[in-house]
């Protein structure tokens, strides 16, 4: 049988830069929170590195078409990634209950 490749995941500044801010803010009102959510956000990242096609295009005017994979983690956060060989980069993760609802139509 063949065996599936893996792929590196290659995470942004931009994208570490985003994923603290939302966790410095939950950190402010509710630190354990803030901890499962650092957490589930890392994990759903680090899970990318089999099969991260498994999740469809972002489909929106603002972005070309079939550029950015689209991954919702817990209710409120998506994570938006390209694959490039045998890497994924991720450069976003979007706290939708902020004013993105542009991203996710």
């Amino acid at each position: 049988m063949e065996k599936k490749p893996e792929y590196k995941e290659i995470v942004s500044d931009r994208c570490r830069q985003m994923l603290a801010s939302h966790v410095r803010f939950l950190a402010q009102k509710n630190p354990a929170a803030a901890r499962r959510v650092k957490n589930d956000l890392m994990d759903a990242i680090r899970s990318l590195y089999k099969m991260p096609e498994r999740f469809s295009f972002l489909d929106t005017v603002f972005i070309p078409p079939n550029k950015y994979h689209k991954m919702f983690v817990e209710k409120w956060y998506l994570i938006l990634y390209q694959i490039k060989g045998e890497a994924v980069y991720v450069d976003y993760i979007v706290d939708c209950r902020q004013d993105y609802g542009w991203l996710v139509r």
